[in-house]
């Protein structure tokens, strides 16, 4: 590890030591090797980019799926005084031009782009005349098929190595099962198998399963009986506010949040949030990106995840500090049922998702032939509405579309204004002389925002009218003038979602998909159901146990404290003794059933009732079944098993 890395990690971040594999990873991208990272959620992926990249000349170019996230990181960046910018759909062409300008002249040290850029022309050219040290692969799951984000346009990443040839290439991921991470290093071309992995194993934290009809009443019974902050993941917009207010009639501090609520409303409950200024987050997995506090107390999952990998990185949100911390997972019969019918709705047919396409060109009038890179305000439910298609179906057909390169979907709206001047210095000095009314806004800008001649910058019309004393309509209205002038490019903040066409409007029979994008993708997403249930339902085995092992990950020991162990806990036994007795009656059951004197004498170097205990613990978890005539049996999914 080089003093100038460290120097770096305190002088602009304000850290004195790394986290763990940090610094193993930072050496190996600086010695110029491909490096696969494996770090779990808040393990501090994002420096082990940056600081590399900013100890060599030239730019890091960051592949990223998530719009939010690359918003975010670009934002801290430029805050710290480090040029960053980040190319994704529903940019404007001036925008986009300025930011290819200054990547080609080296002003940038970081390069966010979304993956649909990796297939665009203008950018692959532009990569010829560009300067790059690292291509840094975010989220690297999405490259594979297997990966429950598969995202095509990443395959890309590959055929962009050809450009620079010499350049490492740094994978990260928080979660990857071996089949993907192998997936991974192949689509990647890795050289050779150089792998960074961070333990997934959570000492301090509880996963503990739940089986309950009345989840409202168990989520107040659990956030009543235990002090600190909490996040309750639900699946939709509407029960996030519904059960806020439950918690709030119950004298629980909480609100609500999702990805429908304005994104200033977002921003002040996330840092009254932050500041436990309110306790409980009721919230759909949007809440999830920059979540870094580290004293949240419990992860409640009163709907089910998307998969064990969801799960692993939401419920991971917890106990940050190191502090005995727990994730609670409450599930029934019916929301396995209604997983298995999101499933299957989540794949609509060929036929249903042409009719969705041609829809939507009726719908935003777009004859075939047209439509190419133009974006468009887009109403799900007003689209639904009018043409009659189901809200999941079409949802999940578009995105499909997305992973097909057909069309892109903006769903978050933007978060800021932006705004340039296109005037040089002495031009907008003699345009303020000539045009005094426009003095104080002009003036009021330059006083607030730095870089506007040189770069779109990020503004805020409520702050400047509150500065100017006036309206923020009159600020927009005036800026939305001074635009139309060409004194300076002003893009106002977008509030709805926005739908962008990749390709010209097709013909309905052109609109087919691949292999990888449609049934790899639903095979896929069966196994990953077919894991989630089975961890809901297997109250045998150590919960950590059973995460560990999905990601490739062999601990022998039990966690302790799941659920699974707090019950083995009640027999009074170690669990090495545990295990040792419990195995012993398997083995002995293994040719069929049998009666307790002919299991509990044959099991030496154990007291008969520890013995008794352990029996009775496999009955009460349906690990054994007894007979009508009192013999015992494994059962049936236990005899497959051995």
């Amino acid at each position: 590890m080089s003093k100038e890395a460290k120097e770096i990690l305190t002088t602009k971040w304000g850290f004195s030591e790394f986290r763990p594999m940090q610094e193993e990873i930072i050496d190996s991208v600086l010695a110029g090797k491909d490096t696969f990272a494996l770090l779990p959620t808040g393990g501090g992926k994002s420096l082990t980019f940056q600081i590399p990249a900013l100890l060599k000349s030239g730019c890091c170019l960051v592949v990223t799926p998530l719009v939010a996230l690359m918003k975010d990181q670009v934002d801290r960046l430029r805050k710290m005084e480090i040029a960053a910018r980040a190319l994704y759909t529903g940019l404007y062409y001036s925008e986009i031009e300025s930011i290819y300008s200054n990547a080609i002249h080296n002003k940038l040290k970081f390069l966010y782009v979304s993956p649909e850029r990796l297939l665009n022309q203008t950018f692959q050219m532009a990569l010829t005349k560009m300067e790059v040290n690292l291509i840094a692969v975010d989220e690297a799951h999405c490259i594979s098929q297997w990966g429950y984000n598969f995202r095509p346009p990443y395959l890309q990443i590959a055929e962009i190595r050809n450009f620079f040839p010499k350049v490492p290439v740094l994978a990260l991921t928080a979660t990857a099962t071996p089949n993907v991470v192998d997936d991974i290093l192949e689509k990647l071309r890795f050289k050779t198998r150089n792998i960074f992995r961070s333990t997934y194993e959570r000492h301090n934290l509880a996963y503990r399963v739940y089986k309950e009809n009345d989840k409202t009443s168990r989520v107040i019974h659990l956030l009543a009986n235990t002090k600190g902050s909490a996040i309750v993941y639900v699946r939709n917009r509407k029960k996030t506010r519904e059960l806020a207010d439950i918690l709030i009639k119950n004298k629980i501090s909480a609100t609500s949040y999702h990805a429908g609520l304005d994104n200033r409303i977002r921003s002040q409950r996330q840092h009254a949030w932050n500041l436990g200024q309110i306790r409980v987050m009721v919230a759909t997995n949007a809440f999830g990106m920059g979540i870094d506090k580290p004293d949240v107390r419990q992860v409640i999952h009163y709907s089910l995840p998307d998969c064990l990998e969801s799960y692993f990185q939401e419920a991971g949100r917890a106990g940050r500090d190191g502090k005995p911390s727990a994730a609670l997972l409450l599930f029934n019969n019916q929301d396995i049922g209604h997983a298995k019918k999101q499933l299957t709705e989540s794949f609509p047919d060929i036929k249903t998702i042409r009719s969705i396409y041609n829809a939507l060109g009726n719908y935003f009038n777009i004859p075939e032939g047209t439509g190419k890179d133009m974006g468009y305000d887009f109403s799900i439910t007003d689209f639904v509405k009018d043409y009659g298609f189901g809200l999941l179906t079409t949802y999940n057909a578009i995105k499909l579309l997305e992973k097909e390169g057909f069309l892109a979907f903006d769903e978050s709206g933007g978060h800021y204004s932006r705004l340039k001047i296109l005037l040089n210095n002495e031009q907008l000095y003699r345009f303020i002389v000539e045009n005094a009314k426009f003095e104080r806004i002009l003036k009021e800008l330059l006083r607030t925002y730095g870089g506007l001649f040189s770069d779109y910058v990020n503004i805020h019309e409520k702050q400047l009218a509150k500065r100017m004393e006036t309206k923020p309509e009159q600020i927009i209205a005036t800026l939305s003038y001074l635009s139309k002038l060409k004194i300076l490019s002003y893009f106002p903040l977008k509030v709805r979602p926005q739908i962008f066409y990749n390709t010209v409007r097709l013909p309905v029979l052109n609109i087919g998909f691949s292999k990888e994008n449609y049934q790899t993708l639903k095979d896929a997403a069966i196994l990953r159901l077919n894991a989630l249930v089975d961890f809901l339902t297997n109250n045998r085995e150590c919960r950590s146990i059973q995460l560990l092992r999905y990601f490739g990950e062999d601990v022998g020991n039990r966690c302790g404290i799941c659920d699974v162990c707090l019950s083995m806990n009640e027999t009074g036994l170690g669990a090495n003794e545990f295990k040792k007795i419990e195995k012993a009656v398997k083995l002995l059951l293994a040719n069929g059933p049998k009666h307790l004197y002919e299991i509990v004498p044959f099991i030496s170097g154990h007291e008969e009732d520890k013995v008794l205990s352990v029996i009775e613990w496999l009955l009460d978890n349906k690990t054994l079944i007894r007979q009508k005539d009192e013999r015992l049996l494994l059962s049936n999914e236990l005899k497959l098993e051995l």
